[in-house]
């Protein structure tokens, strides 16, 4: 399906227009000065920023990632707002956060007919759109003028492949990519989004000591709030194995644009929609949670190649940098007002490290994920990484965080590594690992991520940090009120209204608790508990 065409704007009418898109006191647009650019946008499933290979890591080969970084940008503090599939996308797209997007605030939701997407803006404009793989999702994309809508573009999903281990994907996200170039016209500008639904959960058990000659002692940190057993290494190596299939298919898109001369006036976009899927990262609010990878290639739109950059970028920045790259008023298009800012600022910088002084914050936060608390209930969370600190307020800490025990803390994937860690507990007693995984949390929680990035030293109530915290407390504050957030505009209980989009996942808690068989396929049967746990 092909999206109703507009004409493509005048990019000079558009210099006039971006106030909210550009601004920020930014120089030409590099749009202005260049043919409208093709864009690849490559998201892996699941995947925490140190494990690709330009940021240090040397037990998970990622050649296409590392290239994209040497020859374009490396960004050091890129961060998702809302750390679960659907809200993440749903602030890429959107350029939005997540608490400004009503039902998209959640996981699994109803998407608002009011939010367009910077895709379908594109495909308005005159840009050739398309997707394969997982784009948004999951949930309901719903109708615009009663025509069921892609978020992300139309879907090339129709080759397929022998998977190298069970649960990879079928999708040949290359060759489709491929045919995507070939079924577009000469000359069209595309948008292309590349959604890998690896390393995403479920892993063939031991498939990187099978497959390839990894061995449990390449990794070099198991992050200290898990047991550092074969079990869980073993795990770790099976997401590094995922993360590599993932970055194959990359490397032979990239090999696709060089041979058909299109690389260098595309914007390739290398990144995560949220952290890796273990315990105490993937769906919470923390460092690990929320801090990504991203990679920018442009040649023809950034200045000096090569770079790392220490701003504190937002992904909801990614959506108005594609737009005015390619000389879009999305506000002309549908799409309501971006709250993100565009990022050719630092493309059209010769600066590394912290380029501009205004990029030196970004806000957090989350609503209702997955399913398995009493009445449907979130477990609502806003907070601010800003310098070395990250602030966090729970607002309903009498909640358990990952979902109930009883249901499976289900805002945690089943795995080895949660089951293990659930075990130290019930077999041995244990108690430290099933707290700082699954136990309950305080109101608020201070920590400093560059000396403490897994996050374990809360220092909410240290003196030395009061006036401090008080700071961004204020700031945090200031920043929501300004975008009306419900959470902090007296209109709280709005996100509790929201239905999810599958029924089957209604009320679970409820339905659970009175005998109905109730499906809940990414976790483990046995993470179910029958006793009692406080």
């Amino acid at each position: 399906m092909r999206y109703h065409r507009l004409a493509p704007l005048s990019l000079l009418l558009l210099l006039g227009l971006l106030n909210g898109c550009g601004g920020n006191g930014a120089e030409t647009p590099a749009s202005a000065t260049t043919d409208r650019p093709n864009i690849l946008f490559a998201i892996a499933d699941d995947a925490s920023w140190k494990h690709f290979g330009a940021y240090g890591c040397d037990w998970v080969k990622t050649p296409a990632f590392d290239r994209v970084a040497a020859e374009g940008l490396l960004f050091n503090n890129a961060y998702v707002p809302n750390a679960k599939c659907s809200p993440s996308r749903s602030c890429i797209l959107t350029g939005r956060n997540s608490w400004q997007l009503e039902e998209a605030v959640s996981h699994l939701p109803f998407f608002p007919e009011k939010f367009g997407t910077y895709a379908e803006a594109l495909d308005s404009s005159g840009y050739f759109v398309g997707a394969t793989g997982k784009p948004w999702a999951p949930g309901n994309q719903g109708t615009r003028d009663g025509v069921p809508r892609e978020l992300a573009g139309q879907k090339f999903d129709e080759f397929k492949l022998k998977p190298p281990a069970k649960f990879i994907s079928t999708v040949d996200y290359a060759r489709n990519f491929e045919d995507f170039l070939e079924k577009r016209t000469e000359g069209e500008p595309f948008c292309f989004w590349y959604g890998g639904s690896e390393p995403h959960r479920a892993y063939e058990y031991g498939a990187a000591l099978r497959l390839t000659d990894k061995k449990r002692s390449d990794i070099d940190e198991v992050p200290p709030f898990w047991p550092d057993v074969d079990s869980v290494r073993t795990d770790m190596l099976d997401y590094a194995y995922e993360i590599e299939h993932f970055d194959g298919h990359l490397g032979r898109m990239i090999d696709a644009l060089e041979k058909s001369g299109e690389l260098d006036n595309t914007i390739i976009v290398v990144t995560a929609d949220n952290g890796m899927p273990f315990p105490r990262i993937k769906g919470q609010v923390y460092e690990y949670s929320n801090h990504l990878p991203l990679a920018i290639r442009w040649p023809k739109g950034i200045t000096k190649p090569g770079r790392k950059i220490e701003d504190f970028v937002n992904f909801i920045d990614l959506a108005p940098t594609f737009m005015e790259a390619a000389g879009v008023d999305p506000e002309q298009t549908g799409m309501q007002p971006i709250t993100g800012r565009s990022l050719t600022d630092i493309f059209n910088s010769d600066k590394d490290g912290m380029v501009t002084d205004y990029r030196d914050y970004v806000l957090v936060g989350k609503e209702r994920h997955d399913v398995g608390r009493p009445n449907d209930e979130g477990y609502p969370v806003r907070g601010i990484f800003k310098g070395d600190y990250l602030y966090l307020k729970n607002f309903h800490p009498e909640r358990w965080p990952v979902g109930n025990p009883e249901t499976g803390y289900l805002n945690t994937d089943g795995s080895p590594t949660k089951s293990y860690i659930l075990n130290t507990r019930r077999v041995s007693g244990e108690q430290e690992w099933w707290r700082l995984n699954f136990g309950k949390r305080v109101q608020e929680e201070v920590y400093n991520v560059k000396t403490d990035p897994f996050c374990l030293n809360n220092l909410a109530d240290s003196p030395e940090i009061q006036e401090q915290k008080k700071a961004m407390i204020a700031f945090m504050t200031e920043q929501l009120m300004a975008q009306n957030d419900p959470r902090m505009t007296g209109n709280a209980q709005v996100f509790d209204t929201y239905l999810y989009s599958s029924e089957k996942s209604r009320d679970f808690y409820n339905r659970y608790m009175s005998g109905e068989d109730m499906k809940a396929g990414w976790v483990n049967k046995s993470d179910f508990e029958t006793g009692p746990v406080e």
